[in-house]
């Protein structure tokens, strides 16, 4: 029978609640966490509900007829109407496993949408012939994590996916499904050569670990960590490997990877500036991250992380138990450029380009689930100088952030699609 310590650790893992969080970290450099608030702060914005209804809402494309498509993370994909009317569910989005933190998660328009309808989506699909449907959470943690990693290795739970797709002319059908690769299923970013970025979160139930954190570390086989901790995938539209993937040279790593060692990278954007990646990573209890991703490079999860494991795991009380050796920093690992201690959560990033908010141009923000806010930081090149906290007066979780085409910036928050605009 399930106690009240498993069923409280299932809701700190899958809905990534705050536990007391007691331990305070020093930084790697000046300007790493707990950044000041801005010198001016914000001037007051609208915040208007266009859509409700959304349950488990996680991504938004602006489709180039003034429509919305959102994703929701049960496995549906429907189409939003300015007025907000909900439409869909669409058809032929492949079946889709809804457990824990798994499900269907990003959408992203190809940049030639206009002319060919492509669509590039992330999602968990059923082991074979297991059918479509949503699980309770204990399936995917309480019953993986508690058995030897040898039975672990002869479990099917399914598989992370990244898949494109043809939308049909009336938004009522995806068209010409083709899964591209697997092993990934957050976020998606079209880097400025055209090839697809793809992050996707820590594989424990692969490898000897636990779903947040170990008590030991992988110097001794590091392609442990390259192949089932959080990973960037770099693909190529049609799913082949770019000719200059880090690791083509290294045969016992999938040659898709690109940089590993994240935990859960729910956030991620180009910096519109450099063109480089950037993305925030998920953490345990503490220890979430702002990463600037650059291929081939290790970011450090389990081994090296500024949080601790979830003190509702410890059976024994204990509070704020290190992961692996307890350090945040290693010689070849790279250190995020900001972190936040205790966890906010987030999900979701956006940097801001547009003209309808001009004080935040060039500015970068995250939503923030239990911090319940948007979060806004000010930046100089590749650190935070400042760090403000909006709409904290609504107390409802932030999920995804993206800016509209016509500067505003939309959010889905809970079950509702919402635009921010200035007062």
């Amino acid at each position: 029978m399930r106690t009240a310590v498993t069923l409280t650790l299932m809701a700190a893992v899958a809905f990534a609640t705050v536990q007391a969080q007691g331990h305070n970290p020093a930084s790697a450099f000046p300007g790493q966490t707990k950044a000041p608030a801005p010198s001016k702060p914000s001037a007051p914005v609208d915040v208007h509900t266009l859509a409700t209804g959304l349950t488990g809402a996680w991504a938004i494309a602006f489709l180039p007829d003034g429509n919305f498509l959102v994703t929701q993370n049960v496995g549906t994909m429907r189409v939003v109407r300015p007025d907000g009317v909900v439409l869909g569910p669409i058809a032929g989005v492949p079946g889709v496993k809804a457990i824990g933190a798994q499900g269907l998660h990003d959408v992203v328009l190809d940049p030639e949408f206009a002319k060919n309808r492509m669509l590039y989506f992330t999602y968990f699909a059923p082991p074979k012939g297991e059918p479509p449907g949503s699980w309770p959470v204990e399936f995917f943690y309480e019953r993986v994590w508690t058995r030897p990693f040898s039975e672990r290795r002869t479990m099917d739970l399914g598989t992370e996916r990244v898949a494109r797709a043809r939308l049909s002319t009336d938004n009522l059908k995806l068209e010409n499904v083709e899964d591209l690769a697997d092993g990934a299923e957050r976020r998606i970013v079209i880097a400025r050569d055209g090839t697809l970025l793809v992050t996707g979160a820590d594989r424990f139930r692969f490898y000897d670990s636990d779903l947040d954190g170990v008590d030991h570390d992988f110097t001794d086989n590091p392609d442990v960590r390259r192949n089932f901790t959080g990973r960037v995938l770099r693909i190529n539209k049609d799913g082949s490997i770019p000719k200059d993937n880090p690791w083509l040279s290294r045969a016992t790593v999938p040659a898709s990877t690109f940089a590993h060692g994240l935990k859960d990278p729910e956030g991620a954007a180009l910096n519109p500036q450099t063109g480089e990646l950037w993305a925030i990573d998920h953490g345990p209890q503490g220890g979430d991250e702002i990463n600037i991703i650059r291929g081939g490079k290790d970011y450090g999860w389990p081994d090296v992380t500024y949080g601790t494991q979830y003190d509702a795991r410890q059976a024994d009380g204990r509070k704020n138990v290190p992961v692996a050796k307890g350090l945040t920093a290693r010689a070849d690992v790279e250190q995020p450029i900001y972190f936040w201690v205790p966890s906010i959560a987030p999900s979701g990033m956006m940097f801001y380009t547009g003209d309808l908010f001009p004080a935040w141009k060039g500015n970068l923000f995250v939503g923030a689930m239990v911090g319940q806010a948007l979060v806004r930081l000010e930046l100089k090149g590749e650190r935070v100088v400042s760090e403000e906290r909006l709409l904290t007066e609504r107390k409802a979780r932030v999920r995804e952030v993206r800016q509209g085409p016509d500067g505003a910036i939309y959010l889905l928050s809970g079950a509702d699609l919402l635009k921010v605009t200035p007062r």
